[in-house]
């Protein structure tokens, strides 16, 4: 039995949305386990709490994609450049310690690189990153030791980050922890995980989202600052958080993320930027300059043609489509009946960045997961998406496995390699397509309908609007469920006849 003191304090809980109530697909899949969770069941009473299920849950998943690059461990990284593709088990990371002077002890930024890559093509704090795993690398043994060490201490520091992205998901969403479950259990996830370093930025954008969520501008917007000095994409997100911010007359809190991503990238770049700035600029002119790469429906134009477009004019075409997408999303923001919620709009605009840029890596998916698990958590639109991610995984690597084989012709086809970026592309375009619709047709949103407004929408959540265009200047105060109920905004804890 609970004690006296469990049970006091879960009475002050907000009661949890279960999925397995409200989600067919959640439902069937929990026949694994014994099936859905009985009403009766004492949530929160033991040491089993979800936060803690699905962090190990994200680690045994994080820990079977490690099992799956074991061809390339035991060799395939090293012998034969096929052999790691047709195992689709590459990676970056055992290749550029050496590739990139942390074998010779090189500093990165400050100390040119031998080859064509003069410096290191990383923002700082990936670097950083890179720069630590490779102190805690032993200097002992062959290059192939020192490489496999390499992988496997940033596999380890990647691991916490998978953890952390799990947890703070699991957080954002009080009344919904079970959905970070479609984090922890993403195959793309864990078979893109250790690709590269993009983990580090995902994990800093996540806890920055559960910062806003309990209403801490200031710590949302240093540690957005901080993922920023990482990777390029978590900036995006002060777009959409300034056009719901003007919708609610929420400029001090706007304000304070912005002072603090603002404070928090110059202090981790300011330094580098004075002392090594050719180094520091590598990243962004390396951005400018690549060409058209894997992934994109660039790629597939210029390899349809011949007469392929120039990088500057692809990296002209290409903003202005961000520019029309960030356009798109400001007018949907302001116009829709109920005022988005800020997961929906953080997953458009990444989304749309992805979409429409010169090169869509595999591992960018993880850009997006934690992403959609807040913004449609919806099992079957999720699984849909991974199952395209998937497709795309096997035939990205089957694609590199035909070009490296010589004569021999062994993997996909460049043809068939367009067909599995055609692929990815369309699944996530449809899940941004069901996001616009829960937006569009709030009734229609998994969270709205178990009666919350924006639980990771920190102060935005249940505020009132001041400035709106078009229909959404006389929003309907209620919306109908299809059997008929209806959900009261704002009113935390108010459910529909069906959850």
């Amino acid at each position: 039995m609970p004690s006296a003191e469990s049970t006091q304090a879960s009475a002050h809980e907000p009661d949890q949305v279960r999925p397995t109530h409200e989600d067919e697909v959640a439902a069937a899949g929990s026949e694994l386990i014994g099936g859905p969770l009985g009403r009766r069941a004492l949530l929160g009473a033991s040491w089993w709490s979800p936060v803690r299920v699905i962090a190990l849950v994200a680690i045994g998943m994080f820990a079977l994609g490690l099992v799956q690059k074991a061809p390339c461990y035991n060799g395939a990284w090293f012998f034969g450049a096929g052999s790691q593709y047709t195992h689709a088990c590459y990676s970056d990371i055992p290749h550029l310690y050496q590739g990139r002077g942390f074998a010779d002890g090189l500093v990165p930024y400050f100390d040119r690189l031998p080859g064509d890559m003069q410096y290191l093509e990383y923002p700082v704090l990936t670097g950083v990153f890179m720069e630590v795993a490779s102190w805690l690398t032993p200097g002992k043994g062959s290059i192939q030791d020192q490489e496999q060490w390499y992988w496997m201490v940033n596999a380890g520091m990647l691991m916490v980050c998978a953890a952390v992205i799990a947890v703070c998901v699991t957080r954002t969403h009080a009344r919904r922890p079970w959905d970070a479950l479609l984090v922890a259990l993403a195959p793309a996830f864990a078979l893109t995980a250790t690709i590269n370093w993009d983990l580090l930025a995902v994990a800093l954008t996540a806890a920055a989202m559960l910062m806003w969520s309990r209403g801490r501008s200031l710590a949302f917007g240093v540690l957005l600052g901080l993922a920023t000095a990482a990777k390029l994409y978590p900036v995006l997100l002060l777009g959409p958080l300034f056009v719901l911010c003007w919708r609610a007359g929420r400029w001090r809190e706007y304000g304070a993320a912005l002072g603090g991503a603002v404070v928090a990238w110059l202090v981790v770049n300011g330094p580098v930027m004075l002392f090594a700035f050719t180094g520091w600029s590598k990243f962004y002119t390396f951005s400018q300059e690549r060409g058209v790469d894997f992934g994109s429906f660039w790629l597939i134009m210029a390899q349809n043609t011949t007469d392929p477009l120039s990088t500057d004019t692809v990296n002209t075409l290409a903003t202005l489509l961000m520019l029309l997408c960030c356009a798109g999303i400001a007018a949907l923001t302001l116009t829709a009946p109920r005022r988005p919620r800020f997961a929906q709009l953080a997953f458009l605009i990444v989304a749309a960045f992805i979409v429409t840029n010169k090169v869509y890596s595999p591992q960018y998916v993880l850009w997006l997961v934690p992403l959609a698990a807040l913004a449609r958590p919806k099992w079957r639109d999720f699984l849909i998406w991974q199952a395209c991610e998937v497709a795309y995984f096997l035939g990205i690597w089957m694609y590199l496995a035909y070009t490296t084989s010589g004569d021999a012709h062994k993997g996909l086809p460049t043809d068939g390699y367009h067909w599995a970026i055609g692929l990815h592309l369309l699944g996530t375009l449809y899940l941004c397509a069901v996001v616009v619709r829960d937006i569009l047709m709030p009734e229609r949103d998994p969270v709205r309908l178990s009666g919350d407004d924006d639980p990771s929408g920190g102060v935005l959540d249940a505020a009132p609007d001041v400035f709106v265009l078009g229909p959404a200047a006389h929003p309907p105060r209620h919306a109908a469920h299809g059997d008929g109920s209806e959900v009261e905004w704002g009113r935390t804890g108010a459910t529909g006849g069906s959850v």
